[in-house]
């Protein structure tokens, strides 16, 4: 129904997939949107479970691979930031960490209009105990909580739309394309290990996760490797699986062009 009848964003997923893989054939990138558009869906339900979802069947759903790699973090009273990006299920990641991983969980969030939607969103992906930072606070926040040994998680790959937002300029999926550069500012501020947590889909309704070394202290002051390395690696697991990010988003916006906030690669 999304697909064929409700034609949700349709336009604007075409012309991203278009521009992103210009490699394909047509028929090639009709079977991706279709399947994204199934993965959307799914989505959704996945989504509004989380409400009522018990912890042993999100446990069951959702298994975390590596893990003596954050355990190995938390033995040395070490906090680390995790970054993921949109690949499904980024919502259902984020919620099983807090009894996955060996440490609390904050994690940073945008607000939205929407007042409804932002109290469903934050109710179920608080429910097990993470703690919600605005992304607006997330210096006072660390500042504040700077003594607790946690992971720090935020989904890094959208628009940076505020006019005041960093961004970093670089080529992604073969287009011109801004980051936000506040998780690199993260991990200059607090000097903590960066983990990028990789979601793959293994059947309708399951997932599996492992990390990835991305950086570790110490870095240099005016250094961006931990976002342009966080940048390549989304890239690479795009590439790897099409259909499982969120081409709905219109994440290829021109207004950064007029900002005095672009660093450029």
């Amino acid at each position: 129904m999304a697909y064929y009848l409700v034609n949700y964003r349709k336009k604007l997923v075409w012309k991203n997939l278009k521009n992103s893989f210009p490699e394909k054939s047509e028929p090639e990138l009709r079977k991706i949107e279709k399947e994204f558009y199934k993965n959307l869906c799914d989505y959704v339900v996945e989504m509004l479970k989380l409400l009522t979802i018990s912890k042993e069947e999100l446990r069951e759903r959702v298994v975390f691979k590596n893990s003596e790699i954050p355990a190995g973090f938390k033995s040395k009273n070490q906090a680390i930031l995790i970054l993921s990006s949109h690949q499904f299920n980024w919502e259902w990641l984020v919620t099983a960490a807090c009894f996955n991983l060996p440490m609390p969980v904050d994690f940073v969030y945008q607000s939205v209009n929407n007042g409804f939607f932002e109290k469903i969103s934050l109710a179920c992906r608080t429910r097990f105990g993470a703690h919600a930072i605005k992304r607006d606070a997330v210096a006072r926040e660390i500042v504040k909580r700077r003594k607790i040994v946690r992971a720090v998680a935020t989904v890094a790959d959208q628009y940076p739309g505020y006019s005041h937002d960093k961004k970093y300029l670089t080529t992604f999926l073969n287009q011109e394309t801004v980051f936000f550069y506040g998780s690199n500012q993260i991990a200059m501020l607090t000097q903590y290990p960066v983990l990028y947590y990789k979601i793959e889909k293994i059947k309708r309704g399951y997932y599996q996760t492992y990390p990835i070394e991305i950086a570790t202290p110490p870095y240099l002051p005016e250094s961006s490797q931990v976002i342009e390395k966080y940048i390549r690696i989304v890239e690479k697991v795009i590439c790897e699986d099409p259909a499982g990010w969120l081409w709905s988003h219109d994440r290829w916006k021109t207004r950064h062009l007029q900002s005095e906030n672009v660093i450029k690669k």
